[in-house]
């Protein structure tokens, strides 16, 4: 058996369907040749993003690979994993290499050591004999504990060398480990006594599949739940109990809550500082759960740590709780002050929401979308600045999964990806992306590849022909030299790319147009509709 031959069918065993690359990389003919479906994209970015979804969308039970040639494809593809990396986001990476002879000579790109620093292991296949051993420590890493792209490089001169046969492989092990029971006690005695608990739900809800065990706590204590953007939809958020979700951009609600908590509970979280989530207030006690023990106290001072996965550490808490709080508390009260900080803040939005200008006020787009589409059916992604500003606040999400949040790293023009891959691991949900005319320049032609591939998506596009929210910063430059003018007709692209492609500028024609859109995404086409919008700066932000 080839070296090829044999990573495809590890790769197989444990169960991957869908190879995202784009050649030349000879995995791809061992792949296709034992009916893992490749997916080609138009730059090696996409390739890793739809990777990423594909883990993302299905909690780690399906693992997304993708591929690319040594040299430029792999140096393209940097942005990708460095993306996985810092959203921690499981994905098989695996890239060709020069041959061994011309490894770590300047300048050859060598993926193993310079994607190291990106990764949760980062190995190169240097022995035939050893693609077993390799392929098994890497499955183990991407199944086990805090999530994270893995490296396999294959150098081009490997591929048909001989692996021993029969392949010794099994398909790996996935464990799971929770907090130490006297940590748990002392988490529920402070739950427990608190006055204004509130429980703040990251990612690792979602890998955990912890949502039944987050809406118990929430509805045992009465607590309000608000969430990263990554652990958005973690928590039913038409649920009386839900404050929406954190980022730069929050619902009035969260700011609130978080600001007079006594207690803050913050479950599969990493509590990681950046500019794109919700700051942390000082004044609470603060229960961090996390699966790695490196986030704690590493921005923020944790009380008490719970290390383990969300889900045993749920579990273990509630069963503590259930000897201190024997029935739920009631939680009129809370629900009450939610609403109190909510209603006067979405009616100081709503003249946005539901405006009747045209150029479109982008919030009106959004509005509109959320109450068009069948929300439970639907997943959902923004792309960086204001898509994912004015989506994230308002867009309330109903299901497990049904949103794809991210933010620690803001690479443009990622929503795409994420979108289609989605879309590959759930062909039956809606699969929207919300992107501007800055994010579709930079993955814009890879529409194409939705197109190529049979990937029905539905793309919103809120174009107003500007980088808007670098006006205020490139003032000058802009008056002088245009600096933040950008500009397309990006509806007639995707038509001429073989998509439904339409647009958009009037107000009255918004929800039609979703309705076509979504019929046309059914018949199993991909559809752009492209929104003329003004040039929308605010955002929902409180100090």
């Amino acid at each position: 058996m080839k070296v090829g031959a044999a990573i495809a069918e590890i790769m197989k065993r444990e169960g991957i369907e869908i190879l995202t690359g784009y050649p030349v990389n000879h995995l791809i003919e061992f792949c296709a040749d034992i009916n893992i479906r490749p997916v080609m994209v138009r730059q090696e970015r996409i390739a890793a993003h739809m990777a990423d979804a594909i883990s993302r969308v299905t909690s780690g039970r399906k693992i997304g690979a993708f591929c690319m040639q040594h040299g430029p494809g792999a140096e393209n593809g940097f942005g990708g994993v460095a993306q996985c990396y810092g959203e921690s986001i499981p994905v098989l990476v695996v890239p060709m290499g020069y041959a061994r002879r011309l490894r770590g000579i300047d300048p050859n790109f060598d993926s193993t050591a310079v994607m190291k620093p990106i990764s949760k292991s980062s190995e190169v296949v240097m022995l035939a004999a050893e693609v077993p051993n390799i392929m098994r420590r890497a499955f183990t890493r991407l199944k086990n504990g805090r999530g994270g792209p893995v490296i396999v490089e294959v150098p081009t001169d490997m591929w048909n060398e001989e692996v021993p046969e029969p392949l010794d492989y099994q398909p790996v092990l996935a464990t799971k480990y929770g907090p130490a029971p006297a940590d748990v006690k002392a988490a529920a005695r402070m739950l427990a006594a608190a006055k204004r608990p509130v429980i703040y739900a990251g990612t690792g809800v979602h890998w955990a599949e912890a949502w039944p065990q987050l809406k118990a706590l929430a509805e045992l204590l009465a607590a309000p739940v608000t969430s990263s953007l990554g652990g958005k939809s973690s928590f039913n958020e038409d649920h009386p109990l839900s404050l929406g979700s954190g980022g730069l951009a929050i619902p009035k609600p969260v700011r609130h809550f978080l600001d007079n908590a006594d207690v803050i509970f913050g479950v599969g979280c990493s509590f990681t500082e950046t500019s794109f989530g919700v700051r942390m207030p000082k004044g609470p006690k603060y229960i961090h759960s996390t699966l790695d023990p490196m986030h704690l106290n590493k921005d923020l001072r944790a009380d008490i740590g719970l290390v383990g996965d969300a889900g045993l550490t749920l579990d273990a808490l509630l069963a503590e709780l259930a000897l201190l709080v024997p029935s739920p508390r009631d939680a009129a009260p809370v629900v009450a002050e939610i609403e109190a900080q909510r209603a006067p803040w979405l009616a100081e939005w709503m003249p946005k929401l539901t405006c009747n200008d045209a150029p479109l006020n982008p919030y009106r787009v959004l509005w509109d979308l959320q109450h068009t589409v069948d929300r439970d059916n639907t997943i959902i992604t923004h792309d960086a600045g204001s898509p994912r500003d004015q989506l994230s606040p308002f867009w309330k999400s109903t299901t497990p999964l049904s949103y794809i949040g991210w933010g620690k790293t803001t690479q443009l023009g990622y929503g795409l990806g994420l979108a289609m891959g989605a879309k590959l691991a759930k062909p039956d949900k809606l699969c929207i992306n919300v992107w501007g005319d800055a994010a579709i320049g930079f993955t814009g032609m890879d529409f194409e590849t939705a197109v190529r591939e049979r990937i029905p998506i539905m793309s919103i596009l809120l174009n107003n022909f500007s980088m808007a929210i670098e006006l205020k910063v490139m003032a000058l430059s802009t008056e002088k030299y245009r600096t933040t003018d950008i500009s397309g007709d990006y509806a007639a692209m995707a038509r001429a790319f073989g998509g439904y492609g339409e647009r958009v500028t009037r107000p009255e024609d918004i929800i039609p147009a979703i309705k076509r859109g979504i019929e046309q995404t059914r018949n199993g086409v991909p559809v752009l509709l492209e929104f003329i919008t003004s040039k929308e700066t605010q955002v929902s932000k409180f100090a």
